[in-house]
């Protein structure tokens, strides 16, 4: 872990938000809220009041490649600290809170923050609190403003590590640009036209083949044509398409 923020540390840095997270009890949790942020782009990671974080222990074991960086790397802070130099977003469960009391009201849900952030400058840490009871009303009157993950009325709370897996996945449009991602490219390159309608020729024949009755034929070619133009087919699904057609249309006689 790396040395302390001290008093006169000031924070510069304009967003992604730091992870913060006060007073685990569990290292494991601190290790998978680690992997977390490896996953979706994070990589300030802020400690309050946390367990022994042993290399050889649950932490680490946990935290997958960011036990080469997040974790090792991590500062230890007081909450006092956090407070100071961050603006702060509380990550809590929110329990029947109304505008009749502040102190976990109003909130934003993850998506609705990430729209917001996008704009906003200067230092942000996400806060998450303990295991079992979270952060404390004391803590949170403290903190700049409240996050919540919508969920099941009747079982709200997650667990410490779900919670910031769900969150940070949510922001990770500040960390991520749209290449720096595993998915494979979504956009596809509608195959010719010229392609298009010989697929459409095809099926013409391959309905003449079946002597499909004559007064359907061109409400059928409508249908197929609509078919085909909500698929948006790429050059290499057309010509697939085209040589099934082909090889019905041209079927051996049945003997």
């Amino acid at each position: 872990m790396s040395e302390e923020l001290d008093d006169q540390t000031t924070v510069t840095r304009r967003t992604p938000p730091a992870v913060a997270v006060v007073d685990a009890q569990t290292p494991g949790n601190v290790g998978t809220i680690a992997r977390g942020m490896k996953n979706f782009g994070f990589e300030d990671l802020l400690l309050v009041d946390p367990p022994a974080l042993d290399r050889d222990g649950p932490a680490y074991g946990f935290a997958g490649h960011a036990r080469d960086d997040i974790l090792p790397n991590a500062s230890e802070v007081t909450f006092d600290q956090l407070v100071e130099n961050y603006h702060t977003i509380g990550c809590t469960a929110v329990t029947n809170e109304d505008d009749n009391s502040h102190v976990r009201f109003p909130f934003s849900t993850p998506g609705e923050l990430a729209d917001r952030l996008e704009t906003v400058e200067g230092p942000t840490a996400l806060v998450f609190g303990r295991e079992r009871v979270g952060l404390t009303n004391e803590e949170l009157a403290q903190i700049d403003e409240i996050c919540s993950i919508p969920a099941a009325e009747e079982y709200p709370v997650l667990n410490l590590g779900q919670a910031a897996t769900i969150t940070l996945y949510e922001l990770s449009s500040l960390t991520l640009a749209k290449g720096d991602t595993q998915l494979p490219d979504r956009e596809q390159v509608r195959a010719p036209q010229e392609t298009v309608d010989r697929v459409y020729d095809q099926w013409d024949a391959l309905l003449a083949e079946l002597n499909h009755p004559s007064e359907k034929h061109d409400k059928t070619m409508r249908m197929l044509r609509r078919i085909h133009g909500r698929a948006d087919l790429t050059a290499r699904e057309a010509h697939t398409l085209l040589g099934v057609l082909r090889r019905a249309t041209d079927r051996p006689e049945k003997k």
